[in-house]
């Protein structure tokens, strides 16, 4: 039992010391152990205690990489933040808008009222209320389109909104295509689901139509899961003219769509695919970014033939929206609170890609100027995965790349920022280290 450890011992004091260099890669265990004269069996326990400590990082198919780390005394673990450092979290992402409370507490008031509270409290059907079923689609509307009432349903959050949809469209080994970079929770919904997740690839204008077609001919996908506007993690949002090509392939291919437009409002309002596609896109938005979190409704227009098949595993999922929060939307969208909130956030979220822009100048991010995140491509010899260490070692969250790639081995160099809900000084001092740290150079001992 020693011995791995005095040998763990051993290899970090060559990590402290600069020897093996953050970013280096090991030898496989196997090879290790050779090296060494120890069984296997002892090599993975080395390597487990590294883990462990926090000085390497595994990563299945390619093998056990060194850590980054600032500057610190030796053996000090990796992922140890300075003392100083107060913790910035940039992978959560929910905006909230200054005086926020204040404006959402006056609404729920009079749904205390017993008698309101005891209607409140009552289950909901898939199909929500009449009253929310009209709220919904005046809040979902564009220029362009306006959704039937009948076409709505409601689910607790968008997540379950998706999962919904997914169920009911395909069965258990089928194939969905998605962007290459996607949601991530899109990634476990369809593992949950024993779904296959193709990555399609993409350009500046939005998804390639001969991506579709050519995935679609070797192998019939049941359906697609896409962000057109605001793309998360890059921000992109689709062209018109793109948009238009999409419909016509959808049409020809008679492919489903599964919508996903939660970031839309941060936008001035734009047609959705489901204008040109309306018999075949299943669009999904909510009130978890325009409001809060923690009290929200997912909402989902289907085509008309599609209502009974989605409320079904709406029902069967238990992913049904709370009669509470539905009474809540149906106030805070009526009285006008969920306009104000969508403007204050579009105004926030302004303001910090101004902050971004500033502290992150003369590095390649991808964003928009309205969004409430950014895609940052590291500097070479930069890695995810260290960078992300580094990050934590000093005090900072980020998303790295990799959890948004869908195509095995497909491991972007690069983070994905949340904006949205550190405040702004420290959002600005979190930018400030991060490219400080991304500047250093590889011969540093902080470099990857």
């Amino acid at each position: 039992m020693s011995d791995y450890r005095r040998i763990a011992d051993r290899i970090a004091d060559d990590i402290a010391t600069g020897r093996l260099r953050p970013g280096q890669r090991l030898p496989p265990q196997r090879a290790f152990a050779r090296r060494r004269g120890i069984a296997p069996s002892t090599a993975g326990r080395v390597y487990g205690e590294l883990v462990r400590r926090g000085l390497v990082v595994g990563e299945v198919g390619r093998g056990t990489f060194v850590r980054a780390a600032p500057d610190g005394p030796a053996g000090q673990a990796l992922t140890e933040p300075g003392p100083a450092a107060a913790p910035v979290n940039l992978e959560l992402n929910y905006p909230v808008a200054p005086g926020q409370p204040e404006l959402l507490a006056p609404v729920l008031a009079p749904l205390l009222r017993p008698d309101v509270l005891a209607e409140a409290l009552l289950p909901a059907a898939a199909t929500g209320t009449e009253a929310a079923r009209e709220v919904a689609a005046t809040l979902l509307s564009t220029p362009g389109w306006r959704p039937a009432p009948e076409r709505l349903l409601f689910t607790g959050n968008a997540r379950q909104a998706i999962a919904a949809v997914l169920a009911s469209l395909v069965r258990p080994g089928g194939r969905v295509g998605v962007e290459q970079l996607t949601y991530p929770l899109v990634k476990e919904i369809a593992a949950r689901l024993g779904i296959t997740l193709v990555p399609l690839a993409g350009d500046a204008a939005g998804l390639l139509p001969e991506a579709v077609a050519a995935a679609h001919r070797s192998a019939p996908l049941s359906a697609l899961y896409i962000q057109p506007t605001l793309h998360n993690p890059t921000s992109l949002t689709t062209s018109g003219p793109r948009l238009l090509q999409l419909a016509q392939l959808f049409h020809d291919l008679n492919l489903p769509v599964v919508e996903d437009r939660i970031w839309s409002f941060l936008r001035e309002p734009g047609d959705p695919l489901a204008v040109h596609a309306p018999a075949l896109t299943h669009v999904v938005d909510g009130l978890s970014k325009r409001v809060a979190p923690g009290l929200t409704a997912g909402f989902l227009v289907v085509p008309p033939h599609r209502v009974a098949a989605v409320g079904d595993a709406v029902r069967s999922g238990g992913w049904s929206a709370g009669r509470f929060a539905l009474e809540a939307a149906v106030r805070w969208t009526g009285e006008g609170t969920v306009a104000r909130l969508v403007a204050a956030k579009r105004a926030d979220a302004v303001r910090r890609q101004r902050i971004l822009a500033e502290e992150l100048a003369g590095f390649t991010v991808r964003s928009d100027p309205g969004a409430y995140f950014a895609w940052w491509e590291l500097p070479a010899p930069w890695r995810a995965d260290t960078f992300t260490a580094a990050a934590a070692a000093h005090g900072i969250a980020v998303t790295p790349g990799p959890a948004f790639a869908v195509a095995p081995g497909h491991t972007p160099d690069a983070v994905r920022l949340g904006l949205a809900s550190a405040p702004e000084p420290d959002l600005r001092r979190a930018l400030r280290t991060l490219a400080h740290v991304a500047a250093r150079r590889a011969g540093d001992r902080t470099g990857p």
